[in-house]
């Protein structure tokens, strides 16, 4: 195909997990990339991927959004679900690297100030707080549990032993 950087196989699973159920927004792409591990952090490489990934047939514009073509999602579907982030970008970049486009599409051209300007809405939407569920709830020590005295009974006195 061509060269495979990483932010190509991040891009593609980042466009996977926002475009499930609709076509997805430049925002929303961030914000899975983000949520994945692999933040936006060089707008220019991911601009690059996004024209090299539509002209190669796998991203497609759909209204105001963008979504993954069939061959596509088949690249991404199937990865193992317990893998951390680096084995599945891992895992994508080598299907990507072995896929054979079948002819040049159109390019779908978002420019690098596209992508900052989700980057700032992104960052503005995290700004705002709320409760994120996805969050890790903190573990409670073991030392902060009230404990009752030992040989103590909730209710009642100690048992008698005949």
């Amino acid at each position: 195909m061509y060269p495979i950087h990483d932010t190509d196989a991040q891009l593609l699973l980042a466009t996977f997990m926002a475009s499930k159920r609709r076509p997805a927004a430049l925002a929303e792409i961030v914000a899975a990339a983000e949520f994945m591990g692999c933040p936006v952090t060089a707008p220019r490489a991911w601009a690059s991927a996004f024209e090299q990934l539509s002209t190669h047939g796998l991203l497609v514009a759909a209204g105001d959004g963008y979504a993954l073509a069939p061959a596509a999602q088949e690249m991404a579907s199937g990865l193992p679900k317990k893998a951390e982030s680096d084995e599945r970008v891992f895992l994508v970049r080598e299907r990507l690297s072995a896929y054979k486009a079948p002819a040049a599409s159109a390019a779908v051209v978002v420019s690098e100030a596209q992508f900052e300007a989700a980057l700032a809405a992104h960052a503005a939407l995290a700004q705002q707080g709320g409760k994120n569920l996805l969050m890790p709830k903190p573990k409670r020590d073991d030392d902060d549990r009230p404990r009752r005295p030992q040989g103590r009974r909730p209710f009642g006195g100690p048992r008698r032993r005949a």
